[in-house]
């Protein structure tokens, strides 16, 4: 089942995009899809990082790897 999705757009653009033979519903489907798939990945993204930072230690590095050489 779909749905219908209205945009406005200036006439001379409408007009240009008559004169070339392109499916314009299919290429901004098409769009629409990927650049929502971009948009839920940096979410994730977004979401790891978030809780990846809250998990993340507060050591320095530096200082671990003088103690590992000492030793």
């Amino acid at each position: 089942m779909s749905a219908t999705f209205t945009i406005r757009i200036p006439r001379d653009l409408k007009e240009r995009m008559k004169r070339l033979p392109v499916k314009w519903s299919e290429e901004i489907r098409l769009f629409i899809e990927e650049r929502v798939k971009q948009l839920e990945l940096m979410r994730i993204i977004e979401d790891v990082e978030l809780k990846s930072e809250r998990r993340r230690l507060r050591v320095d590095s530096t200082k671990l790897i003088r103690e590992d050489r000492e030793q």
